[in-house]
């Protein structure tokens, strides 16, 4: 199967992926206790107002219609109002995801590099070294975010005081205005990604090195860094690529929580918000973003590696 093919293909499968978990998130919050009512009515209101406002919000209809009604207008690119506020969804959208991306990026920048040396190293040096670094890496990413959150917050913003506790960003204006402000929730985030990739990177060139042409390579008496850049990277580079993706995909859970710690202004901070106010177009529409954003880096991932063409032998 060709390239363009295999991006075809794995584009469909997306797609199809998108619309069933779509579905599921709307069926999560369809069978959520209580909804949007109080938020908007109040809570003192009378039964009868309630039974307006839940008319007015379409909550009185079958959840599939609900689901359908909105599956055809995000198709349309219009992903409707929030319940709370009535903000338009994709005006939180446009506002927010920038600042989660921008955290993304920081961190992968942060991240990838650092778990490529270690990965390398560590599976190419083996003994202490290799035992040392993997079993810190199992042990960190067994560690909730929210434990790293609060023990960085302890060290550097409580104790050290050289760091702001939370992420405040002025009025109309974005995190890079305020670049302390995202020292902790990257390095949480770095700390969390850097342990996950880590652990597939060292596992990638490990088996690499493994290989026969590898060991081929050794009893010709290539070694060191000639070995690693003519035999192993080579081969390394497309699951390498796949590690990282993964490592990204597995950020976006972990931006969620580390941005609710910090109070950061992404777009994690609003779904959590949306999920407490029970205000249904929000989180379908936010939680399908995310899900949309993950699905197109997993793809880009993989027609990467399968760009790299990793292949036994390249490289010899």
């Amino acid at each position: 199967m060709n390239l363009l093919a295999f991006a075809a293909r794995r584009l469909a499968e997306a797609v199809v992926l998108l619309v069933l978990l779509s579905a599921a998130v709307f069926a999560a919050t369809a069978v959520l206790p209580g909804d949007a009512v109080s938020a908007v009515a109040g809570v003192d209101a009378s039964e009868t107002q309630r039974a307006e406002v839940r008319a007015e919000l379409g909550l009185d209809r079958p959840a599939v219609q609900r689901y359908a009604d909105w599956a055809a207008g995000a198709v349309r690119g219009d992903l409707g109002r929030g319940f709370v506020g009535e903000r338009p969804v994709a005006d939180v959208l446009a506002t927010r995801l920038p600042n989660s991306l921008l955290l993304a990026g920081l961190t992968l920048a942060v991240t990838a590099p650092l778990a490529t040396l270690l990965g390398l190293w560590t599976g190419l040096r083996g003994g202490v070294a290799d035992r040392v670094v993997s079993t810190s890496a199992q042990i960190l990413a067994a560690v909730p975010e929210f434990v790293v959150a609060a023990l960085l917050v302890a060290v550097l913003a409580v104790w050290l005081e050289v760091l702001p506790r939370v992420s405040v960003i002025p009025l109309g204006g974005t995190p890079l205005d305020v670049p302390d402000a995202l020292v902790l929730p990257v390095l949480t985030l770095s700390a969390v990604g850097l342990a996950v990739a880590t652990r597939l990177l060292r596992a990638s060139v490990a088996d690499t090195a493994a290989r026969p042409y590898c060991e081929a390579a050794r009893l010709n008496g290539v070694r060191g860094v000639r070995l690693a850049v003519r035999h192993i990277l080579p081969n390394a580079a497309g699951p390498a690529v796949q590690a990282l993706t993964l490592t990204t995909g597995a950020l976006v859970g972990s931006a969620v929580v580390v941005e609710n710690v910090f109070d950061y202004p992404g777009i994690g901070r609003e779904l959590q918000l949306a999920v407490a106010a029970r205000d249904v177009p929000m989180v379908q529409g936010i939680a399908t973003a995310l899900v949309a954003v993950m699905l197109a880096v997993l793809l880009l991932g993989d027609v990467c590696a399968r760009l790299l063409g990793a292949r036994e032998g390249h490289g010899r």
